[in-house]
């Protein structure tokens, strides 16, 4: 009996709005990834090249001459 005396409620969920996204949006995360991108690789650049300007330094300091190409690749002269 007392279930038939209890009233129903409703809830009604209202959700908030979902924000859209934009041109300026899209527009400026594409130019911040772009920058992001031209730093790795401007890092990575001075990186190897730092690596390269320290093994000519090396081998200078050390007297050690690099193999030269012809050597390397097996060349030989045909005369």
């Amino acid at each position: 009996m007392l279930l038939a005396l209890q009233q129903h409620v409703m809830v009604r969920v209202v959700e908030q709005p979902v924000e859209s996204t934009t041109a300026a949006d899209v527009l400026l995360g594409a130019i911040g990834l772009t920058g992001v991108l031209i730093l790795i690789a401007f890092v990575l650049g001075a990186l190897f090249g730092a690596v390269l300007i320290g093994v000519k330094r090396y081998r200078e300091k050390h007297d050690l001459l690099p193999i030269p190409d012809s050597e390397a690749l097996k060349i030989t002269p045909g005369y």
